[in-house]
């Protein structure tokens, strides 16, 4: 075991605070990370105040994490010391159920092992993972990515989140050329779903309440924005989208988004509302219409998007800030205050 440092929460209503805690030493197929850069997911902010239920405290959250490999175990083949890896939300799967086998390790039947707040079988009984809030990190290999040369590594560490989520789902419904994609909301998952659509070719809409976003919706490659409180508008667009992707975390009628939808077009949500959202059956089965879901990617899928990414140069928006900022990034969160992640410089934020 070796010593870390981090940032953790040790309730729901309590603030970040430094913290220190023992990690494995790196087993044989594992890898020990200096972790660089962590990006703060909207997903930390629910886990550490328990809006989900099942938080584990401590509570060192962190799934968008770039670094440097310091040591790797003796029968590691695939990363050698300094190495620029990533690890996003899985640090583990059973490997052996039909859908791991398929590479789908992110719906493993048997449960995976999440970056944070999981049982941590690996290191023992009694022990939950810590994430990237942390100066060191030790994972399987299998469960670790490459970074491509090109990307700047700050900017890059919310593509092992935000950038799968999104990018998993427009492969998986055959965005691209002569598609078109419409986007709902212009956060840190939706600027990043309009990057990937309009680099894949397709035609892109943007959803949005707010018309200050329209000219940021046409920087990030977005061909059209709809405001979708103007009626005309939403009237005018019914029936012209192939595909949805929707990251709104807010309560919102899904109905109205789902009107926007071709014959056979799919909506498919990827934000986390903490309420139900409400889909009369009408709004689906007059247009044969799909409203789904998308978790995350597999590890082979998630490579695929970072290789994708290299190629085109494509990153987060992002402000990078300190551990010590952290509580007043939730805040900011909260309200949409930052465009469009936060990302920690973990190495400044431990030096005395």
């Amino acid at each position: 075991m070796f010593h870390c440092d981090s940032f953790a929460v040790s309730a729901a209503d309590q603030p970040f605070k430094p913290f220190n805690f023992e990690r494995r030493d790196p087993l044989d197929h594992d890898v020990d990370i200096d972790i660089l850069f962590c990006g703060v997911c909207h997903s930390d902010l629910h886990t550490a105040r328990d809006e989900w239920g099942g938080t584990l405290y401590p509570c060192v959250p962190g799934h968008e994490i770039i670094g440097k490999v310091a040591r790797v175990g003796q029968k590691v083949t695939k990363f050698s010391v300094g190495d620029t890896v990533g690890v996003g939300c899985m640090v583990d799967s059973c490997r052996t159920c039909e859908n791991c086998q398929k590479g789908l390790e992110n719906y493993c039947s048997n449960g995976n092992t999440l970056t944070y707040n999981s049982p941590d079988p690996a290191t023992g009984p009694g022990y939950h993972t810590f994430g990237g809030y942390s100066d060191r990190i030790v994972v399987n290999e299998d469960f670790v990515l490459r970074i491509p040369e090109n990307l700047d590594l700050a900017a890059a560490a919310p593509l092992l989140c935000a950038g799968i989520t999104t990018y998993s789902p427009l492969r998986h419904w055959n965005a691209g050329p002569g598609k078109k994609v419409g986007v709902a909301g212009l956060g840190g998952l939706g600027h990043m779903a309009v990057k990937l659509a309009h680099a894949m070719g397709a035609e892109v809409t943007m959803l949005t309440t707010s018309a200050n976003k329209i000219n940021e919706a046409a920087r990030l490659g977005a061909d059209h924005v709809i405001l979708c409180r103007e009626q005309e508008q939403m009237a005018k667009a019914a029936s012209s989208l192939d595909i949805i992707i929707d990251t709104i975390a807010a309560k919102h009628d899904i109905n109205a988004y789902l009107q926007l939808l071709k014959l056979d077009g799919a909506l498919i949500q990827v934000g986390a509302p903490t309420t139900p959202l409400d889909v009369q059956v009408f709004s689906l089965i007059f247009g044969r219409r799909t409203f789904a879901g998308s978790l995350i990617g597999g590890i082979a899928e998630t490579q695929e998007m970072l290789d994708f990414c290299g190629r085109h140069n494509i990153t987060s928006d992002i402000e990078l800030i300190k551990g010590d900022y952290l509580d007043q990034a939730y805040e900011r969160m909260l309200k949409s205050d930052v465009k469009y992640r936060f990302v920690i410089d973990i190495k400044n934020s431990f030096k005395n």
